[in-house]
């Protein structure tokens, strides 16, 4: 996935304009906004009780989860909780799921086998297969290891066709587009039935909404009028949309778990980069949390963030910034920070989060193609009880872009630290302190 620096840049060259129909942060134009109404603060019990004790029952679990992106070799080499995958890159040209891959087109390409494959996940697989093969064999290699499968499902900016960014967000008004992906969603829903899985909903994509909203109900996308069958009571605007996917998941897949993605930089100051002591994490915590409320935050199951999506010594290296976290938390940015401000979120939406797309770089690493050094993999590992206190109910480690470090080029550190955290017990979601949530 992209820099978080990705807003600072659209600013420098003059980008930040916004059509006149959309509302502006208050900043820009404090009379065009309306603001979103916050949700009740969380009383004093509420606060200190577990958040992700409901959701890891469900899953039959009590312990802070472990897990990543990985190959099958990896997957089999330590009891991990969970193994996730993107489905991204685009949908089929159709407006209808394909029914053979043979005849299937996605983005003007042809996804028979000897065309080279397409773009659509859905045959991303033998061409003589039923398309949403590559998903159904995921699950089941999940499923034979006893492990949670995990979806990242990105495919708003594929489909899209425009760069990242804002523009993806002004898309979502057209109804052709939005049926094909509303389609497509259930498609993917009805692979899964009734397994269990963890669903995890266009990260990136709420955070540029907020870009251009302070409230997502003034900003339209078609809903009720690209899928009717489902989503026909909900507004037309990105809070209808978010609330539509969540309420096809429980349709479709009830034994899923469904949530949205939280972007420390969705308020336009990164709180997991801030160097500046005065800043308030714990406000803009709460700025994401209830612009994600909006959209249906709170009727998921729980939340997803991320760290970065690439390894602290490649930025280094590649583009001469620093985005290091002290693991002294002496200085910032600083673990104690991102922890703070995951905890703020979890607790002013009420749900647990899931640490995700974690880097998976050590520091006994040479520094180069697929091998870079970062810190955070082992500070998460050494201090899961500072993940657990913040109402962490996981951590999923995986590279966000190619030429990152991988669980496969790691020199097995990701393998031997998981193995290590699965011998000792692993750490209770629920730490002394805090109390199951009612």
């Amino acid at each position: 996935m992209p820099s978080r620096s990705r807003w600072l840049i659209l600013s420098l060259l003059g980008l930040w304009t916004l059509p006149a129909c959309l509302a502006l942060p208050p900043e820009q134009d404090g009379e065009a906004t309306l603001e979103a109404p916050a949700p009740e603060p969380l009383h004093a019990a509420q606060a200190t009780s577990c958040l992700a004790r409901p959701l890891l029952t469900a899953l039959g679990k009590s312990r802070v989860l472990v897990g990543g992106k990985m190959s099958d070799d990896i997957a089999a080499q330590a009891p991990f909780d969970v193994r996730y995958i993107y489905l991204a890159g685009g949908l089929f040209d159709s407006a209808e799921p394909c029914g053979s891959c043979l005849s299937c087109s996605a983005q003007a390409r042809s996804c028979s086998n000897a065309s080279g494959g397409c773009a659509w996940w859905g045959c991303w697989q033998w061409d003589q297969q039923a398309p949403g093969q590559y998903l159904r064999d995921f699950l089941q290699a999940a499923a034979v290891r006893r492990q949670i499968p995990m979806i990242t499902y990105y495919e708003l900016l594929h489909t899209s066709g425009v760069v990242d960014g804002t523009a993806e967000v002004l898309r979502v008004v057209d109804v052709s587009l939005m049926r094909r992906y509303f389609n497509d969603w259930r498609f993917v829903l009805q692979q899964i039935g009734s397994s269990t899985a963890l669903l995890h909903l266009e990260p990136d994509f709420w955070a540029y909404a907020q870009f251009l909203a302070l409230d997502p109900r003034l900003l339209p996308a078609a809903v009720a009028s690209a899928n009717p069958t489902d989503c026909g009571h909900l507004p037309n605007s990105v809070a209808g949309m978010g609330r539509c996917l969540i309420s096809m998941a429980r349709k479709y897949a009830p034994n899923a778990k469904v949530g949205l993605h939280a972007s420390a930089w969705a308020t336009k100051l990164d709180a997991h980069l801030n160097t500046n002591p005065l800043l308030d994490v714990t406000v803009e915590a709460r700025k994401v949390a209830d612009f994600l409320s909006l959209c249906g935050a709170a009727e998921g199951d729980f939340i997803a963030v991320e760290a970065s999506d690439r390894d602290a010594q490649w930025y280094e290296v590649t583009t001469g910034t620093l985005r290091w976290w002290d693991p002294s938390n002496f200085n910032y940015p600083s673990f104690r920070q991102a922890f703070t401000w995951s905890k703020a979120l979890s607790e002013r939406l009420g749900k647990p989060h899931l640490w995700w797309q974690l880097p998976v770089g050590n520091m006994s690493l040479p520094g180069t193609w697929e091998r870079w050094r970062d810190n955070r993999l082992d500070y998460f590992f050494d201090h899961p009880d500072q993940v657990a206190a913040a109402h962490g109910f996981g951590m999923v480690f995986g590279a966000g872009v190619e030429g990152q470090t991988n669980t496969s080029t790691d020199g097995g550190h990701f393998v031997r630290r998981s193995n290590a955290y699965f011998s000792s017990g692993g750490q209770p979601a629920c730490p002394s302190g805090l109390s199951e949530a009612r």
